[in-house]
């Protein structure tokens, strides 16, 4: 069965796209976001708004994440046991360098980024609203797909509620409990490796 992990915040110790928009980006348009997410904007509408307000080259982005952006203990050896796919609301510009970082090949299924000077924009891979959450999601990419997801976050939601297995912390986590969803809890990655036996 095939293995999905999220990227930001499930391979990531902490989601590196909130670190630079934190760090690059309109601190207060973020934290105003944050409280819109679900109520109101969606998912793209939210990362569209957060986004726009950044402006950096690409490549001083990318150098940025590269330096900051630190892996979830376990990361590695279940992407060299398991092979995963990543299936993340980012992009595909910011998740690549930091793998080949780590030195690691796996298949991403990502957003790309126009990094523009005025602002960036996000390219969205699949704008196709789903007929569950009424939002384009993730839960598109993995169709006619048995799998197991690993997850942190909103944007993880409606994939997760699909998949045949479930390692959810922090966000995701909280919302399984509140639908009374069942799901195995994770700190790291080494955590989901076992359970799964790899």
């Amino acid at each position: 069965m095939q293995l999905v992990l999220d990227w930001d915040g499930t391979c990531t110790e902490v989601d590196g796209l909130h670190m630079l928009l934190e760090e690059f980006g309109d601190r207060e348009i973020y934290e105003h976001m944050q409280g819109v997410l679900g109520a109101g904007l969606t998912l793209h509408e939210v990362i569209a708004a957060e986004i726009a307000t950044i402006t950096l080259p690409l490549d001083f982005a990318v150098g940025w994440m590269r330096e900051h952006v630190t892996m979830r203990p376990g990361f590695k050896e279940l992407a060299e046991r398991a092979s995963p796919i990543v299936l993340s609301s980012g992009f595909h510009e910011l998740i690549e360098p930091v793998l080949a970082r780590e030195q690691i090949e796996l298949e991403v299924r990502a957003n790309r980024l126009d990094a523009r000077p005025d602002g960036w924009r996000p390219i969205w891979r699949d704008e196709a609203v789903c007929a569950t959450c009424g939002e384009a999601c993730k839960r598109g990419a993995l169709a006619e797909q048995h799998y197991v997801f690993v997850g942190d976050g909103y944007s993880d939601r409606c994939a997760a509620l699909a998949a045949e297995r479930v390692f959810a912390r922090d966000g995701l986590a909280r919302y399984f409990d509140r639908l009374g969803q069942p799901y195995e809890r994770f700190e790291t990655l080494h955590d989901v490796a076992a359970a799964l036996g790899v």
